[in-house]
This record gives structure tokens, sequence and C-alpha cells, in this order.
């Protein structure tokens, strides 16, 4: 078994140290959730802190983890007599994300069910993590319904699983923990609500704590089990202090002051529903005990805040988790607890987060940790000077207001990921006919199983009143849903799209789309073209953000190569074809339809589109064009790509009902 890496030897990253001991001490806090860029030590904390969980006793024999003292009344495997117990230690379940409803919730075995009528039941991952630890890494890439029946169990502490009538239910209490990088997309925000604590992480930028950080990486690297037991002391005493906490847990007093404190501070921010209330209270009662006092605080308030209520402040997909701390303490000063409260809102580094539970470890000061991307996002403009990339070049203009989209979607009827955007054969979704099972059965259409038994009864000796059902009866229920495409932006950033109040109102469009494309649980991809050349502003991501981001520093100016934005998005799309073939594509290019540059830059823009039309790529053209006089060459450009043209007035929802209808016509 391989030595996990020491969480007492993770350097810095206080606020993740702290929510996962949080977590650890009080499981009812709800989880955490992990935001930061890649290589910042989130899934080396969460394995390391499998071993600092204590030892559990268990139910010998149970699948289900059951406590010897207070045994689950509905467990599959029960009932369980008094008797025999082992002892171990807690488990740590990592959930892929690749992985199926199966494979998380369980599966029954149809076909004993049927004939026979016994719940035969193979317990999935959330029964291996009862009364353990649940990572999810990458959680943001995990299908939106896995991710709902995850936290529903987190929720209720429980797991149901049922196929056509046939129902059990196990515990499944565990210390939920995601980790993902904002980078390659979000959370839906009443999925955010779900988690209890998040916490931003970001790599040092102070040379010292960077250097202790690869000294120990590499000590642990050429000998993990000796760099452990160097350890081994600070890892016992974080150990015993956890289960300090949890015995000091139910004694801690959350008085009438620290309440109005919570219930202040949640109003004033704003945040939806109650849990954030009920969060933040376990929250600030967890850090007492971990404090090893049995009164809450005003430090232990403003220190839940900023655990709790970040991520449940995002109204807008382009919002920016965050909090002013300015305001919470005007908040917590206005509706100050009892006379006992600390007065000094921030506990400071020996306070509470301070240590984060380090163990005596060395701590060096963290140093201000700006965001890695600041400096490589080009300020184009900001001297007036012309760039490189294309003569006459302007500075970005801001983008208008976002408004609601007419769904553009692709014809036919797809496989790709789940989604919200085009019709697909999916997992989920209403049921459109039976087939035979390919692999195993996970969705049973009883009717046609019924159906293809009946005709053998007698020959199979059937005398009692229980259907003899054959593997080869079974069928699967298809299912029809919605799936999620890659809609690849192709945006004319050149000269004759400059003028600013037009590039506004052109941003904006775009901007609904980007709105639209996370809605609807998509990809995005952004290409622009400008000067003499084409560039891809953002690959193909899941990371609306990104693509938000990128659009609002896009300057224009120049020429306009129409043709080489249109090859570079042909090539996008091939390169992305072999990546996630079942994924289709929605081109939505947003131009004037003027080309210039080069010899029959016009025709030559015309080839280009017809390599759309040829694959069958199903497309949109915003037509940007503006003025007394129109030229209509972007309605011309929409007839080589095979697709429809609208104007900006018509890409709003209540201008262009009949769009998606014309779409699909025009590419049959």
């Amino acid at each position: 078994m391989t030595t996990p890496f020491p969480f007492t030897a993770v350097v810095g990253q206080d606020d993740l140290r702290l929510a996962l001991l949080l977590n650890a001490v009080s499981p009812a806090v709800g989880g955490v959730l992990v935001r930061g860029e890649k290589g910042t030590a989130k899934s080396t904390a969460v394995r390391a802190l499998s071993a600092l969980m204590p030892t559990l006793d268990v139910v010998s024999g149970c699948r289900f983890s059951c406590d010897p003292g207070s045994p689950d009344p509905g467990c599959p495997d029960g009932p369980h007599e008094p008797g025999a117990f082992d002892t171990r230690a807690a488990r740590m379940v990592e959930l892929p994300v690749g992985a199926s409803e199966d494979r998380l919730v369980g599966a029954l075995d149809i076909e004993r069910a049927l004939s026979e009528g016994v719940k035969a039941f193979e317990p999935g991952l959330l029964a291996d993590a009862h009364r353990g630890i649940l990572y999810v890494d990458e959680v943001n890439l995990l299908h939106d319904h896995l991710v709902d029946l995850l936290l529903d169990a987190a929720a209720m502490g429980a797991s149901y699983v049922e196929r056509e009538g046939v129902s059990v239910r196990h515990a499944a209490r565990f210390l939920l923990v995601g980790t993902m990088n904002p980078e390659e997309g979000e959370l839906r925000p009443q999925l955010l609500d779900r988690f209890g604590l998040t916490v931003e992480v970001a790599a040092s930028r102070e040379p010292d704590q960077r250097v202790e950080v690869v000294r120990r990486r590499l000590a642990y690297d050429d000998d993990p089990a000796g760099f452990a037991a160097r350890w081994a002391e600070e890892e016992a005493a974080v150990r015993a202090r956890i289960v300090a906490a949890r015995e000091l847990l139910p004694s801690v007093r959350l008085g009438d002051g620290a309440l109005r404190q919570i219930a202040a501070t949640c109003a004033a921010f704003e945040v939806d529903g109650m849990r954030a209330d009920i969060v933040m209270a376990r929250t600030a009662t967890a850090l007492a005990a971990w404090a090893g006092r049995t009164e809450v605080l005003a430090e232990d308030v403003r220190q839940a805040a900023l655990l709790a209520l970040p991520h449940r402040r995002r109204r807008n997909p382009f919002d920016a988790p965050g909090l002013d701390e300015d305001k919470l303490d005007e908040t917590l000063e206005e509706f100050g607890g009892s006379d006992d409260d600390d007065p000094d809102p921030d506990p400071g580094p020996d306070g509470p987060g301070g240590g984060g539970g380090g163990g005596g470890q060395p701590e060096p000061d963290d140093a201000p940790q700006g965001d890695g991307d600041t400096a490589a996002r080009p300020e184009a403009g900001e001297d007036g000077q012309p760039q490189p990339s294309g003569a006459g070049e302007q500075s970005a203009a801001r983008a208008s207001e976002p408004f609601r989209t007419k769904v553009l979607s692709v014809p036919g009827i797809g496989e790709g990921a789940a989604g919200r955007r085009s019709r697909a054969r999916t997992e989920h979704g209403r049921t459109t006919g039976a087939r035979r099972p390919r692999g195993a059965l996970t969705k049973l259409h009883l009717a046609a199983t019924v159906q293809a038994a009946a005709p053998h009864q007698r020959a199979r000796g059937r005398s009692g009143p229980g259907l003899v059902v054959r593997r080869d009866d079974l069928r699967q229920a298809t299912r029809e849903g919605r799936e999620g495409n890659l809609v690849l932006f192709v945006v004319d950033a050149s000269g004759s799209m400059a003028a600013r109040q037009r590039m506004s109102a052109v941003k904006g469009a775009v901007l609904s789309l980007l709105l639209d494309a996370y809605q609807r649980r998509d990809k995005v991809g952004l290409v622009t073209f400008r000067g003499t050349a084409a560039d891809v502003a953002l690959p193909p991501t899941s990371s609306v953000d990104a693509a938000a981001a990128r659009l609002e520093t896009l300057p224009t100016g120049g020429r306009t190569p129409l043709a080489a934005g249109l090859l570079r998005a042909h090539d996008v799309l091939r390169v992305e074809r072999l990546r996630d073939p079942a994924r289709r594509p929605l081109v939505v290019l947003v131009t004037d339809g003027r080309a210039t540059g080069g010899p029959e830059p016009v025709a030559l823009a015309g080839r280009a589109a017809r390599l759309f039309a040829a694959d069958g790529v199903a497309s949109v053209v915003v037509d940007c064009e503006s003025g007394p006089v129109r030229l209509g060459l972007a309605g011309q450009l929409a007839g080589e790509l095979g697709g429809m043209a609208v104007t900006l007035d018509e890409l709003r929802a209540d201008s262009i009902a009949g769009l998606v209808k014309d779409v699909q016509r025009r590419a049959a």
C-alpha cells in the first residue's frame, strides 16, 4: 500500500487544511469544495486527511460498515445481532469522473428480482464510503445526474436504489470532498450551494515557501516511509486533537448572540435560502470544538462566514466567488454577540484558522497570492500604439448587458455527453423504445422484458406464479434526452467591426450566447480573426468563464481575413472531433460578412465556408452589419455554410421564434 503524504507536512494552504479538519470533526458541516489551479496540493491534502481519521468499529461481515453500537435497522445485510466486530481505518473512496450510476449507488440483480423476488444487491461506492471519506477529483466534470445523486445521499445520510418498483436503502454518511480547477468549467450554482464549505487555493508567490514545498516533495518521493516517519509525532497530535474535538462537540454552546450574528451575516450578503445559516452554525460550533472551547465566539462566526458564504454569493455564472471582509466585519460589529466575545474579529495566525491543525510544522509567512493569469492577459491599446496583430488596433470595448437568447440546436439525434441543448440518446430522459442490453443492464424496460419472456413459459416448465426469466429476455430501455454540444464562436474583430458602440453590442450578444452555453452544459471555444491572421483565443473547454474573460479583453482593428478565421475554426473542429467524436459542434460566426486582404478574399471565404457544409456542421451567422446601406454579405455566407443568418436584434429570445426550425430545415 502506498504511504500517503503526511497532512501536517503540507506547506501553507491554511484554509484548505482547516476546512478539511472541521469536516473531520463534524461531518454534519456538509463537506468541502476545493477550487484552485492545477498543482496546488488539492488532491495531496485530501488523500493525506484519511490517515488522520480515527479508527472505526464495524459489524463483522457487513458490507455497509454498520456501527456495532447502533447498527442500521434497514441495512441490507441486517438485521445485525450483538456480537463480533472488527476495527479498521476509515476508508477514503475515490469516485472516478467516468463512473456509471450503478457504480456509484450500487445495482440490483433484476433477473433474480423478477424471477425469485429476491433483492440481490451489489453495493456501490456510496456504501464503501459510509463512515469514511468520499473524494471526487474534478467534480465539475462529473455528469450532473451523478452529482445530484451524490449530494442527495450526502444531505440525507442514506442512498436509495430503485429499479422498476424494487428498492433498496442503506446508510451513507460520509465526509464529501470535491476538488476542481475552475479553468475546466464551473459547477451549477444550485450544486455549489450543496457543499458546506469552499476554499480557494493558489500556489504561493513567495520564493521561500515554494522552496520548502519542493524540498518536502523531493524528500517524500525519495523515501515515502521515512518521510512519513519524521512527521509521525505531528500526525498523532492532530489525530488526537480531532478525537478530542469530536468528544467536545456535543457540549459546545451556540448562544443567541452568535446565532444573531450568523443570521445577520447571511441576510447582509443576500444568500438564497436557509442552508447557509445552518452550515455557518455547524461550522462555528466545529471551530469552537477544534479550539477546545465550549462557547462559540465572534471569531468563530467570522471564520465560518469566510468558509461557508463565498460560493453562495455567486449569482451570475461569470461572477467570481468572494466575500467583502470589511462588510463582514461591520455586520459582526453591528450585531455583536455576548459580552464575552473577543472584540477582535480576526483571530490572527494563532487562532482557529492560523495553524490549520498543522501539528507544529514550520509555517512560512504567506505572501500575497495574485492570479497567475493576470499578467498574461493582453492590455491592448492602453498606450494607443498599434500592435503587431493588425494596423489601427483599438482598445477593448466593454460588452453591453447580456440578454436571453433563443435556443440554437444541432439537427438530428446525437449520442454526446448529457446536457440541455440538442436531442440525443441518453441514459436519462423519456423512454422511446427497447433493445437488447450491450453489457450490464442499467435501465430495464419491464414491458418489453415480459413480452420477450412470455412465449417461453411453457417450454421453461413454469408451474408457479413467478415469471421464468432468462438473461436473454432482458431488455434495455432506450431513452431520449438532451446533450451538450461544442459551441465554437468565430468572431470578426477587424476594423469594420471596430465602432465602439457596435462592438459593445457584438460582445453583449456573444456574452449572452456564452451564458446560454453555460446553462446548457456545453463546451465552448473562441476563434477571432483580424489583421492578417486568425487566432484560437480559447481552445474548446468547459470553462465558459474563461471564454467570457477572453472576450472582455478582445481588441479590434485591421483588415478582415474571413477565410483565415473559417479555416482556423475548421481545423479546431477537426482536432476536437478526434478527441471527443460523440460531441457534435455548432459554429456561431459573428461577422458583417465583409472580407478583405489578399487576392479574391470573398471567393476564398466562400470556399472555406463550403468545407463546413460538406462536413454537415450546423452553423448560424450572426449578421452584425448596420447602417442604411447593407450589402447582405452575411446572408450569402450563411448560404455557403448551409446555415442560417440572423441579425443581432433577431437573436433575442422574443424575436426569432422559428430560428431553430429554420436551422434544421436548411441543414437537412
